[in-house]
């Protein structure tokens, strides 16, 4: 199991004392949050794609990279590249050099996206949104998985012996996790390719996602890459803690009223109760993130929302270092505990290399012998 944060790259006045931090402020602030998620014990640290205010992170892979050459040993992600608008090949060969300059601690979130006026920035038709994902995806795939690539489309230019680089480190491409809030195809896709699915389910009741995340899982075992229950699932998730957990609500309450996203709708109470959002102590957090394997079975990444809705840098790295100390130990002890022993294990880059050296050995071994030639048969 593997547990991190993820940020959307918002840009947030804080309502408590009316500041905006910067550009370079919440940049920076990005490289300090993946060194604490690195010190405190967990895996993963991610961040999204924008291009548009209140966001700042329009190149996800350089701040990635950038916070590789700081960090030894997490995973280094994306929620989420847009396959859409981004050009395959400079995905192909943009992650490829991550993966190189992390030593293979790279792998990424694709999607959509969810801010319509991106599309005719890059080019693009948001009426072709489905196409688009479909088609090069498969186009990105073949860049990665074969030297020589020859392929004509509808959305690009045609491709005539063409070799994407650098190639993919060990020759194992980057892990892709496939991730949506309402497109069944998105789930269909990840399926068929046996690759990853991250619900990011931090707006919307969980019956929406289960019905997601069940298709999924169907279509997974489907297509031959295992059982349903083995498929490889993330989630999102949100929380604000303290000691006591009315002072958690009392802290939390202005940042979650006046937030851009959810701010002026339902009751901080009403989203707790309806979405991952936990804001109480510890025991609260720890126990409402373990409810989660009750609705949606057994899977292998839990990736965080902390940095939004205007909070402070400083209580960030507090939120994160109360819960390395009490919420993380708990939790992945019980995580672990209670998830069957022939899942499948959590995507990392030495894992993919013995996979795929495994298949190898096993593909030779089964191969068909040449029969022995004798003095006498000559």
């Amino acid at each position: 199991m593997q547990f991190g944060v993820f940020s959307v790259s918002d840009i947030t006045r804080d309502p408590t004392t009316g500041r905006v931090p910067t550009e370079k402020e919440r940049i920076d602030a990005q490289v300090a949050i993946a060194k604490k998620v690195e010190e405190i014990g967990m895996d993963v640290y991610a961040i999204g794609e924008h291009h548009n205010r209140p966001f700042f992170s329009s190149s996800p892979t350089t701040t990635l990279a950038y916070i590789a050459a700081q960090t030894e040993r997490i995973i280094l992600s994306t929620t989420t590249t847009l396959i859409t608008t981004n050009d395959p090949v400079k995905i192909a060969e943009d992650f490829a050099m991550l993966q190189h300059l992390s030593n293979g601690r790279t792998d990424l979130v694709l999607g959509r996206g969810n801010t319509g006026p991106v599309y005719p920035w890059f080019g693009k038709n948001i009426q072709d949104s489905v196409n688009l994902t479909v088609e090069n995806y498969n186009l990105l795939r073949r860049l990665w998985d074969e030297d020589v690539v020859n392929w004509e489309g509808r959305f690009r230019t045609p491709l005539q012996n063409f070799t994407s680089t650098p190639r993919p480190l060990d020759d194992v491409a980057p892990f892709v996790w496939h991730g949506s809030i309402r497109t069944p195809q998105v789930a269909e896709i990840a399926a068929y390719y046996g690759d990853g699915f991250f619900a990011n389910n931090i707006f919307w009741p969980k019956e929406h996602y289960q019905q997601l995340i069940g298709l999924y899982r169907e279509r997974y075992e489907h297509y031959g890459h295992g059982r349903a229950d083995q498929a490889i699932v993330g989630l999102g998730g949100q929380f604000y803690m303290a000691k006591e957990s009315q002072q958690a609500v009392k802290e939390f309450r202005p940042y979650f009223d006046n937030a851009p996203v959810y701010g002026h709708g339902p009751s901080l109470e009403d989203f707790t109760a309806q979405t991952p959002l936990t804001v109480g102590s510890p025991q609260q957090v720890l126990e409402k993130t373990l409810s989660f394997q009750e609705y949606f079975g057994s899977y292998q990444r839990q990736l965080f929302l902390i940095d939004h809705a205007g909070l402070p840098l400083k209580t960030v790295l507090n939120q994160l270092d109360m819960f390395g100390e009490y919420v993380l130990p708990e939790l992945r002890r019980e995580m672990d505990a209670r998830a069957p022993k022939d899942l499948t294990p959590a995507p990392t880059h030495a894992g993919l290399v013995a996979a795929r050296d495994a298949k190898l050995k096993a593909e030779q071994a089964n191969a068909p012998k040449e029969p022995e030639v004798s003095d006498r048969d000559q």
